[in-house]
């Protein structure tokens, strides 16, 4: 038999923990010494402990679990509870990271004001392309992350049953969705008859007469301060952006701080008076 010491180490808990369970009648220790009180657990009884430490994790009260364990819940439902409430934890460490990433990118456009050169903005004109692309939505720009990722992958295990090869870069597209979010068309240049097949669309993107086009370097999470470049040369240069820009995808090796994307922003010349100075 182990000691409540011994035993709060192999369970990796507290003794302060197992008196407490003791005294709520969850975890009763196999033996007590009535002449020194002292607390005597048994090693079948860990199988308890983890159950409740598990239970406790998934969200449950001290009560709730007792009343779990003592209706004896079977490993195999225990496990399926632990990987429900796992998946729920891997989805809001994701959102988290995808929030802080939104807000490093916001601070990065903040400190980086004034500093990208708008001598990096050419303007030029955009020739049909032919793409095969899946189509996805989100309710904003905040949200894309997690969608977008699964569609190229999606898209490039399509076209590899299709036997359809890439002929050029991925290139992705954005336009406003009925419900006021976003749609978001997960593309790649390819040489195949137009058609659709189960939402695998092989279409021409029409001839953009004037883009004004960036180069940014680095992961999307960290695009904000170049987006906001391009618009602040738009807005100087008396132009009016009308969609939003195509990313171009030219570079993605493994290391997402290694990518090159090429951001194509189409435009027509304004007809506002400009300011003074321009």
């Amino acid at each position: 038999m182990f000691t409540i010491g011994d035993f709060a180490r192999h369970g990796r808990v507290s003794v302060r923990m197992l008196r407490h369970y003791d005294a709520t009648g969850l975890l009763r220790p196999a033996h007590v010494d009535p002449a020194s009180g002292y607390r005597y657990y048994t090693a079948a009884q860990l199988a308890r402990l983890n159950r409740v430490i598990a239970l406790k994790d998934l969200g449950f009260t001290l009560r709730q679990v007792q009343l779990i364990l003592d209706e004896k819940v079977t490993t195999e439902e225990l496990r399926a509870m632990l990987r429900l409430r796992r998946a729920e934890l891997e989805a809001a460490m994701t959102a988290a990271a995808a929030r802080l990433a939104q807000v490093e990118a916001r601070l990065r456009s903040i400190e980086s004001e004034g500093q990208m050169p708008s001598s990096d903005v050419v303007l030029k004109s955009l020739p049909s392309v032919r793409v095969a692309e899946l189509t996805g939505s989100a309710p904003d720009f905040d949200a894309i992350g997690p969608i977008i990722q699964p569609l190229y992958e999606e898209l490039f295990r399509r076209l590899e049953a299709a036997g359809i090869a890439p002929s050029g870069p991925g290139i992705t597209c954005y336009e406003v969705a009925p419900d006021g979010g976003l749609l978001i068309h997960a593309g790649v240049e390819v040489s195949a008859p137009l058609g659709e097949d189960d939402g695998l669309r092989i279409v021409d993107l029409p001839p953009v007469e004037q883009a004004a086009t960036i180069m940014h370097r680095g992961s999307m999470e960290t695009v904000l301060p170049t987006v906001q470049t391009l618009g602040r040369w738009i807005d100087a240069n008396g132009y009016r952006s009308t969609g939003y820009p195509r990313e171009i995808n030219l570079a993605c090796p493994d290391d997402h701080d290694e990518w090159v994307t090429e951001l194509q922003e189409p435009v027509i010349v304004t007809d506002r008076p400009r300011p003074r100075g321009e």
